[in-house]
């Protein structure tokens, strides 16, 4: 009887030791999926992770009040509307050695930290002032042909004898923005994250003005400034690939905007609000999940 008494009290303590093992495994399996689910990141949230994007825009801007100087000249045209120029969709949009003809976009980002991401933009609109539309002069011309164009304080722009202004090649803003973002889906192979933001940057256009019948200037040249506001929606397929469509809101003031081939002081300056809007896709870059 003590012998079988033996035998079962150390069976037992074998059993319940083999249980309490097993239940040690369990926790720590459960533990470590915990552990990997903490860890799994997403895409366009933490630190390291990159993005890069190109897409194509439309945009609009505030009417404005262009300055004018230089050798006999002074004067502001008052309240002038511009809109953009959108190429017609065709194989430009895809073609590599076209990209510069349409009004394109740029982004490259870099998350400085969780969900905030350090971005290189370049965006490539096209600034079309309205040819046909009259407009308030003030100043003086001392060319009396040009001079003449002006009735009761206002010239019309018609027939492009006294002025065509253009920033069409383009009116390029190049910025660096910081950007907030926060995930709103994170599934398997689909993950939308919102982000916002604001950027600083300078503005480069190519403008061609064609002032008093002189030659068209046309040239790249650092003529002012620019701020903004964006906003976006990022869909990230498979981990890597990204649609983004983004809305941005900003002002632009270029005060040494080239009217002259030569060396002559001849400029003009401006500012304005714009908007734009567009989209296009990208790629992310160590965004891929822990299996």
């Amino acid at each position: 009887m003590k012998k079988l008494l033996v035998v079962g009290l150390m069976m037992s303590s074998f059993v319940f030791g083999q249980k309490k093992e097993k239940d040690t495994l369990i926790d720590r399996s459960t533990e470590a999926e915990v552990l990997t689910k903490k860890q799994k990141p997403e895409p366009l949230s933490k630190k390291g992770q990159m993005f890069v994007f190109f897409g194509w825009n439309r945009a609009a801007f505030s009417n404005s009040d262009i300055r004018f100087t230089g050798n006999g000249y002074d004067f502001q045209l008052n309240n002038v509307s511009a809109q953009d120029r959108p190429t017609k969709f065709g194989i430009v949009y895809i073609n590599p050695g076209w990209f510069t003809v349409v009004q394109y976009n740029f982004r490259a980002g870099y998350f400085i930290k969780d969900n905030l991401a350090l971005v290189l933009g370049i965006d490539h609109m096209k600034y079309v002032m309205d040819q046909n539309q009259t407009v308030n002069f003030k100043g003086h011309i001392s060319d009396p042909e040009y001079a003449g164009m002006v009735q009761n304080g206002q010239v019309n722009l018609a027939d492009e004898k006294f002025l065509t202004f253009e920033h069409t090649d383009g009116l390029n803003y190049e910025n660096l923005g910081l950007e907030r973002y926060q995930s709103l889906i994170n599934k398997k192979n689909v993950d939308l994250v919102w982000s916002y933001g604001a950027g600083l940057g300078f503005m480069f256009p190519k403008s061609n003005v064609k002032l008093f019948g002189n030659e068209r200037s046309d040239r790249f040249h650092v003529a002012g400034m620019g701020t903004d506001l964006r906003t976006s929606l990022n869909l990230v397929l498979w981990d890597h690939v990204m649609v983004r469509l983004e809305g941005k809101a900003g002002y632009i003031n270029m005060w040494d905007i080239k009217t002259t081939l030569n060396n002559k002081p001849d400029k003009a300056q401006q500012d304005f609000v714009f908007g734009q809007i567009l989209a296009g896709i990208g790629y992310t870059f160590n965004t891929k999940k822990y299996k």
